[in-house]
C-alpha cells in the first residue's frame, strides 16, 4: 500500500469512528419545529442523499453505514424547518419492506446499504445494513434480497455473526 493510500484509509477509519460521537452531540440539538436546514448543515454536514417528497419538501439522509448502525432521515417543511428526525434502521421500518418494492423505495425507506452483492447464479442482489443486535458480542445485519430480472424485492432476512 502506498503512503497516500495508507493515509486515505486511516482518515476514512477515523471519520467513521468519530461520526457516532458527533451524533451524540449534534442530534439532541436538532428539534422539529425549531431547527432550520441551515442549522442542520452546520451541525451534521452535507447529507449523503437528498430525497424529494411528493409535496416538494425534502428529506435528508445521514447514513452511518457501513461501520455504524444508524441512518437518520431528517425531513423539512416548506419553510425549511425540521418537521421530523427519524432513525430508520429499526424493526418498525424493516417491517415496512414488502415484496415488489423497488430499490429506490428501499433506499428512501431505510437509506443506503453498507454493502451490495450480486449472485448471478441465483439472479439475486442483496443489500445489507449493519444494525443493532440483541447481544453485544454479535454483529447483526438486515438484508433485502432483490430479483435481478426485474429489480424488485423478493424477501428480507437477517444474519448474526460473532464480533471479531
Amino acid at each position: 500500500m502506498t503512503k497516500r493510500g495508507f493515509f486515505a484509509t486511516l482518515a476514512t477509519a477515523l471519520a467513521s469512528a468519530l461520526l457516532p460521537a458527533c451524533d451524540v452531540v449534534n442530534l439532541p440539538q436538532i428539534k422539529p419545529g425549531v431547527t432550520t436546514a441551515t442549522e442542520v448543515l452546520e451541525r451534521m454536514g452535507e447529507p449523503g442523499y437528498r430525497h424529494w417528497n411528493d409535496d416538494g419538501t425534502a428529506t435528508w439522509e445521514y447514513s452511518r453505514q457501513p461501520a455504524g448502525v444508524h441512518c437518520y432521515m431528517i425531513s423539512f417543511d416548506h419553510q425549511q424547518v425540521v418537521a421530523r428526525l427519524e432513525q430508520v434502521l429499526s424493526d418498525e421500518y424493516y417491517a415496512r419492506v414488502r415484496p415488489g418494492m423497488s430499490k429506490d423505495d428501499i433506499r428512501r425507506l431505510i437509506g443506503a446499504p453498507g454493502s451490495r452483492t450480486v449472485f448471478d447464479n441465483l439472479r439475486e442482489e442483496i443489500w445489507e445494513w449493519r444494525i443493532e443486535g440483541v447481544m453485544p458480542t454479535d454483529e447483526t445485519y438486515f438484508m433485502v434480497h432483490f430479483d435481478t430480472s426485474h429489480g424488485a424485492v423478493k424477501k428480507t432476512s437477517q444474519r448474526v455473526q460473532p464480533k471479531g
